[in-house]
């Protein structure tokens, strides 16, 4: 091991890779309590897989990169090296791959007692193999595109993440091998016919007639592979001529990235040692790179499944179905933008909708008083209200800004034709900077008022993903407070003139400043114990890896601060260790829904300071991308967002507790004790307030019809 020339103290920090793996256990530990319902269980086991996926092709591939640099980098937080970081990786995720085939088996078994059947081809019976046959005649054989591998058919490139049958043969000339790439145009799944969910997976079928395609040769051995290759690729690492457009520059960069370096070989089901080995010689991988898996190797499918479920099976076996409720802040008869103009409102999706900011814009887009709507967008659904609103106001002669991110991971090519959308519609669309991805998510209103300007503001700690909105937690604050429209107006300059280092008022931005006014703040707290005042910290997020937060935090436990932190993710501090980190908590939810509010608390009075953004404390957000955190000054929002993170403390069922040797225990619960859990509970306050409001009184079919007219012939005439 390393022995580190930096001056850090590795006490009280861990590895932010084994500290996310331990967070995708968590993951996988859904799957296996039995109070979450069967099918759901099985949807925690596909998105720990996908989980994984995607920490092999960012994380792993980034730390070979790493790997390769003349310049040895040394991990602030452990001392490592990246090759004896990707070390313990190696050593670490088998035992999770076993405990998600584990899982996997014992779920899909007991969905068989629901009739829902995933079969191997020896498990059908004789008319189901006949229609199997039949249909790998019709539709699998026809497109197949098999190849040996010799002199005359070099080996392939495999495609990231693709299924294929890796093949050994025999004939006369001796032994070579083959691979028969499962077509991507196939469904995942073939149903097959009958009353009962029964089904195969397209790669099985495709095993098990793979001795037809080569029917020249002898198939002495054949499994299912999947290639995972390096994804952490930017634009910035190569050159582009200034005047590029930059739509194109990432297109070619979405290309590059499937051809990038393996850094994984996975395989499903029995194979001989020769042919792993050589797939190992020419891909390039060490045999710490191979895992082995008895579960599907790609588990995408899984969550389509449930349109083939009866309803009385469906309800068995899934969560009581849950829409987003209308927000307890406001008067469903009267305009949103009338209610912000009065006071803050607050959305905590998904227990509430997201339609209360689309209305905002939608009735932005028509109001002849707004004169522009500026925003930040980093991830869309692939269909999005917002981006057919933004279209009207630009056809309405508003002065639409667009700040669009193509950097969002996975999201490119999305945001790239969103972005082209709305260039069409006549919005002016601009793509942030250089070496900088802008995830802050911010939009303003500038309104004309008799005369004077007023700005309405909406920050949120989530993207505006109208389908994510459903499935993720999120706050978005809605505030006619002017400081705060007055800096979003500067922040909105400063990012069409590509300048990062802009001051504001009440707005924490990065990279300029925010990491800066964090470590004030705490500070002050520190001020506060060392003087014999309360003093508390009480912090929400994703991740926290910083090492100068880290270390200003341990800073603040030693001075007696009381801080409580919620980190759903990795965590690169580990609490109590003693005359260390002795007065911090840490919990992390994993549940229903995916936890995704940052939220910073600092002070222990009624009155503290209280801030909601885009930020985690990670080095890539708060040096490296252009992020933004918005004070809360509404003390009715103050003290709902204080109940919220209560209710969250108090967690004792979806909470774990991690402890300073980097494990994640359950809450111990008092006999007698109440079990809370944050997201149920949240789910059933939104329906109660939701049926106390009254619903809005219809509006007559006439008199729509009355209101468009007069406002076509407004528009005629104008």
């Amino acid at each position: 091991m390393t022995v580190a020339k930096l001056h850090e103290d590795f006490s009280y920090t861990q590895d932010r890779e084994l500290s996310w793996l331990r967070f995708n256990e968590r993951v996988l530990e859904e799957s296996r309590d039995p109070e979450v319902p069967l099918y759901e269980r099985l949807k925690f086991v596909s998105i720990f897989t996908s989980n994984l996926d995607e920490f092999f092709m960012i994380r792993v591939g980034s730390l070979f990169d790493m790997a390769l640099l003349k310049e040895e980098h040394i991990d602030n937080k452990t001392g490592l090296t990246p090759k004896e970081q990707l070390s313990n990786i190696f050593k670490a995720v088998p035992a999770l791959c076993k405990q998600k085939d584990k899982s996997f088996a014992e779920i899909e078994e007991r969905l068989r007692q629901h009739d829902i059947s995933n079969l191997s081809i020896k498990e059908l019976e004789s008319s189901e193999k006949k229609y199997i046959e039949k249909y790998w005649k019709t539709y699998i054989l026809p497109i197949l595109s098999p190849q040996v591998v010799d002199s005359h058919h070099p080996f392939p490139h495999l495609e990231n993440k693709a299924l294929y049958i890796a093949v050994m043969l025999k004939d006369k000339g001796g032994e070579t091998y083959g691979i028969i790439p499962v077509p991507t145009s196939l469904p995942k799944v073939i149903f097959l016919p009958g009353s009962s969910v029964r089904y195969v997976l397209t790669e099985q079928v495709v095993l098990e007639y793979a001795a037809q395609v080569f029917d020249m040769y002898d198939l002495t051995n054949k499994t299912i592979i999947s290639i995972t290759r390096n994804a952490d690729i930017s634009p910035e690492d190569d050159s582009f001529e200034v005047d590029d457009d930059f739509r194109l520059r990432m297109r070619k960069v979405l290309k590059k990235r499937a051809r990038l370096a393996p850094v994984r070989m996975e395989i499903q089901g029995e194979a001989d040692q020769k042919l792993i080995d050589y797939f190992c010689e020419r891909l390039g991988l060490r045999k710490e790179q191979v895992f082995l898996s008895k579960s599907p190797l790609g588990m995408g499918y899984i969550f389509a499944l449930q349109d083939k479920f009866p309803q009385t099976t469906l309800s068995r076996i899934t969560y009581p179905p849950f829409e987003p409720q209308p927000s307890r802040s406001l008067n469903r008869e009267e305009s949103v933008t009338s209610q912000v103009l009065r006071h803050d409102i607050l959305l905590f999706y998904p227990y509430e909708q997201m339609d209360p900011f689309l209305q905002l814009i939608r009735e932005s887009a028509s109001d002849p008083n707004v004169l522009s709507i500026k925003i930040t967008i980093y991830r869309l659904a692939s269909q999005a209200k917002l981006i057919e609103y933004l279209a009207q106001a630009a056809e309405n002669n508003k002065d639409v800004t667009v700040l669009m991110e193509l950097r969002a991971r996975f999201d490119e090519e999305n945001n790239i034709n969103w972005s082209e959308r709305l260039e069409e519609a006549g919005c002016q669309v601009i793509y942030g900077f250089e070496g900088f991805k802008v995830h802050s998510k911010i939009c303003l209103i500038t309104r004309r008022d008799k005369g004077d300007i007023q700005y309405i503001t909406q920050v949120g700690t989530g993207n505006y993903n109208e389908k994510t909105a459903k499935l993720y937690t999120d706050l978005s604050l809605m505030t006619a407070n002017q400081e705060i429209g007055n800096d979003a107006a500067i922040f909105f300059k400063n990012m069409a003139i590509a300048n990062l280092e802009g001051s504001y008022r009440q707005l924490l931005v990065a990279p300029h400043a925010m990491k800066n006014v964090l470590l004030d703040c705490i500070d002050e707290e520190i001020v506060k114990a060392k003087a014999g005042q309360p003093a508390k910290i009480v912090l929400k997020m994703n991740s926290i890896t910083e090492r100068l937060l880290i270390d200003k935090l341990a800073e603040a436990s030693q001075a007696g601060v009381e801080i409580h932190m919620i980190v759903r993710g990795i965590c690169c501090i580990v609490p109590h260790v003693p005359e260390k980190t002795d007065n911090i908590d840490i919990t992390s939810i994993v549940g229903r829904f995916l936890e995704h509010p940052r939220i910073y608390i600092f002070g222990a009075g009624d009155d503290p300071k209280i801030y909601i953004g885009s930020a985690d404390m990670m080095t890539r957000n708060t040096d490296r991308r252009v992020e933004i955190a918005c004070p809360v000054l509404s003390p009715q929002v103050k003290q709902r967002i204080f109940h919220i993170l209560d209710v969250m403390l108090r967690d004792n069922v979806k909470a774990r507790v991690l402890q300073s040797d980097g494990r994640y225990l359950k809450k111990q619960v008092a006999p007698g004790e109440a079990l809370i859990n944050s997201q149920e509970y949240f789910i059933a306050v939104a329906k109660e307030m939701a049926a106390k409001q009254p619903a809005p009184v219809p509006v007559k079919k006439k008199k729509r019809v009355l209101g468009r007219f007069f406002r076509m012939l407004a528009e005629k005439f104008e």
